[in-house]
């Protein structure tokens, strides 16, 4: 490990990984918070001394539905398809106590790293597989989850595996009656990507809505949107609110709007799948 410069007395923590070079960077207004980077890649934010603040605003929306999905506090059994740094298992670790959850992160090195100098709160029920998304999928029993969160990333890109109907037919099969899919999906203009993503979710589930800030739903930046995805009736009023008062707003489609963001988009197939899209030079200067 190497350490780098100084914020507020803790130095950059440097590592090479499976991914490539981790660094643990410290929030220099939060005396126990770290961002992680991979490559330059911001990953994950996580505050040991409150694991319930979500700093990066995908992640925030991730926690909306991580909070609307159960009744307050109750446990639910979660699988993440992506781990990094582990933000969104703490944060359903703590706010859903004896929740049952597992994490497909193949870079067992980061994984490593993350336990040794970002440790999980006591109790958290988190096993972590050093497997690929589909793979820990295939291993988990039918009806297992009430919650599957795709954020998968390796060189800052969604894998093209993890895009498709027949990876969304594997959510399927592990999620319960009534349980909620969501995915983290990036795209900038002209949103191609998210496009076909979205008719890609609808393709497989009744009810899906968007969540993304007006300037990456206009195309006018590279960003993060959020598709929630349900055979159920979706909270839409309260994602609504909480969206409105998040330090940056989002806008949530559904229904008949999403359909227009989608633009008469097909569904994309393991034969058609495709990468997501690099994000632009400069992104994470």
């Amino acid at each position: 490990m190497r350490r780098g410069r100084r914020a507020g007395g803790r130095e950059t923590l440097s590592e090479p990984v499976g991914g490539g070079l981790a660094r643990l960077v410290p929030d220099p207004d939060r005396p126990r918070a770290w961002e992680l980077l991979l490559d330059g890649a911001p990953q994950s934010h996580v505050d040991l001394d409150a694991p319930t603040r979500l700093v990066f605003e995908y992640q925030r929306r991730l926690g909306h539905v991580a909070d609307l999905a159960a009744p307050p506090g109750r446990p639910l059994a979660v699988a993440h398809l992506g781990g990094g740094a582990l933000t969104l298992a703490r944060y359903v670790a703590v706010t859903r106590p004896r929740s049952a959850q597992q994490v497909a992160e193949p870079d067992a090195r980061l994984t490593e790293l993350v336990r040794r100098e970002l440790p999980l709160p006591d109790g958290a029920r988190v096993r972590v597989r050093a497997v690929d998304a589909r793979e820990m999928l295939r291993k988990l029993p039918d009806g297992w989850a009430g919650l599957v969160i795709t954020d998968v990333f390796s060189d800052a890109r969604t894998p093209a595996h993890c895009t498709s109907v027949e990876f969304l037919d594997e959510v399927r099969r592990v999620l319960a009656p009534g349980g909620w899919y969501a995915v983290n999906v990036t795209d900038g203009p002209p949103l191609a990507h998210l496009r076909r993503q979205a008719a890609t979710v609808a393709a497989r589930f009744a009810h899906v809505c968007l969540m993304a800030e007006p300037a990456v739903l206009r195309g006018k930046r590279f960003g993060n949107g959020v598709l929630l995805a349900a055979d159920g009736e979706l909270p839409l009023p309260e994602l609504v609110r909480r969206c409105a008062g998040d330090p940056f707003t989002a806008r949530v489609l559904a229904g008949g709007e999403l359909r227009d963001f989608t633009g008469g988009a097909e569904a994309v197939t393991d034969a058609t799948a495709s990468a997501s899209p690099p994000p632009p030079e400069g992104s994470f200067a």
